[in-house]
């Protein structure tokens, strides 16, 4: 792994497949939330919204039917 920044807080490494991880003061990984704010305050890397979920219709003439029996 390549040492991309040292702080007093944390190390950023790049690993070999272009990946970062981050280690803490007490050499432990930083994961999750806290992982991802420090690494968009660094500029590694940029988050984009998620595609919105694809809305599945119930077709409105079966639920019509059942309901008329």
């Amino acid at each position: 792994m390549k040492t991309v920044k040292k702080t007093s807080e944390y190390t950023i490494k790049q690993r070999n497949d272009e990946r970062y991880a981050v280690i803490g003061a007490d050499k432990k990984a930083i994961n999750g939330e806290e992982k991802v704010k420090i690494l968009l305050a660094e500029g590694l890397i940029k988050l984009t919204e998620a595609a919105p979920a694809p809305v599945e219709e119930a077709p409105a003439e079966e639920a019509g039917e059942e309901a008329a029996e």
